[in-house]
């Protein structure tokens, strides 16, 4: 019998490990009959409940593309709000099989909680709110005030490093969320409100005198926000982050819920492939033929999504900047479904 060394045989170990967890997260989502997804707790154009206690945004409906491509059915996910300081722990600790909600992708996250971010889904930054009334048109103004942030995020510590780097004095409020950051600011109790921009949008919209508020042009910050999945499941990973890569690739081709009918007929290679007419991507991991068909059918392509809860049909009216497909000027890029 042939020796093999020590570090061989950790090596094959781990690998049967990876393989035999590979397909745990999948199979318990199947047995259980739903995928149960962490978000935020309400948070406009990402994740929010309306008085029916039906969910909507961003986030939510990347949760429903993911259940559409494991049970062809959209509405088999359970939605759990978290807070900023229990989401990581929640997920680490099996209580979610995703989190969806809008979290920046960190080495740290990764390493302290053992997490893997399957994938940006979208590029957003920090920035700054301040009342018109300042006459502020610069993040460099803003010496001698009081900033309200979010405690437990990256919020802190980028804010931090931009004032001192600019020899900028201040005072900071820390807020236990988003909500509570606006909701002292309006009690005047900070005169800026720091956080990324996309949720500073969605912030300015509850306030009662809106148009009285403006977000600076700075953006001090890189945070690439997306899903995060358990590390010890390679294969539930890989499904997640192709649930991503196959919305934007379904984009790139043309391919949205009022031309799938057209492209499921269509002789290009690539859209045969992405909609499983040719090929066995699905059967590999776990999937049908045509799961991207069901992801498309009731949830829509990236565009779609983003438009509805974040960009021109929705009231936040975010433009898609960054996140518009590499072709298009922005850095949304996925590899070819082959």
């Amino acid at each position: 019998m042939k020796r093999i060394s020590i570090q061989a045989a950790a090596v094959m170990l781990g690998l049967a490990a990876a393989t035999g967890a590979g397909a745990q997260t999948l199979d318990a989502v199947k047995a259980r009959g739903n995928l149960i997804c962490g978000v935020n707790e309400g948070l406009e154009g990402f994740a929010s409940k309306d008085a029916s206690g039906k969910w909507s945004g961003f986030d939510v409906d990347f949760c429903r593309a993911v259940a559409a491509a494991v049970f062809a059915d959209a509405s088999k996910v359970q939605f759990v709000p978290l807070s900023t300081t229990d989401r990581f722990d929640a997920l680490h600790g099996g209580k979610v099989d995703i989190l969806a909600r809008n979290s920046t992708w960190t080495l740290s996250r990764e390493l302290d909680y053992g997490l893997s971010f399957v994938g940006t889904t979208y590029y957003d930054g920090q920035g700054f709110m301040v009342p018109r009334a300042r006459n502020v048109n610069s993040a460099l103004e803003l010496t001698g005030s009081k900033v309200c942030v979010q405690k437990d995020t990256t919020t802190v510590r980028n804010q931090a490093d931009y004032f001192d780097a600019n020899s900028m004095k201040y005072d900071v409020v820390l807020t236990d969320s988003t909500q509570d950051s606006v909701d002292r600011y309006k009690k005047g109790e900070c005169s800026v409100v720091t956080s990324d921009v996309s949720q500073l949008y969605a912030a300015r919209l509850g306030l009662p005198d809106a148009g009285e508020h403006i977000i600076l042009p700075e953006v001090i910050s890189k945070e690439p926000l997306g899903p995060a999945v358990r590390q010890d499941d390679p294969k539930w990973r890989d499904l997640v982050q192709w649930v991503h890569f196959a919305m934007l690739d379904a984009e790139e081709l043309g391919v949205n819920q009022s031309t799938l009918d057209q492209a499921k007929a269509s002789t290009r290679p690539a859209v045969r492939r992405l909609l499983g007419a040719d090929g066995d991507m699905g059967q590999k991991m776990g999937l049908s033929k045509d799961w991207v068909v069901n992801v498309v059918k009731q949830v829509g392509n990236y565009d779609e999504v983003y438009e509805r809860n974040l960009g021109k049909n929705s009231k936040l009216g975010i433009p898609r900047g960054l996140n518009q497909l590499w072709s298009l000027g922005g850095i949304q890029y996925a590899p070819p479904a082959e």
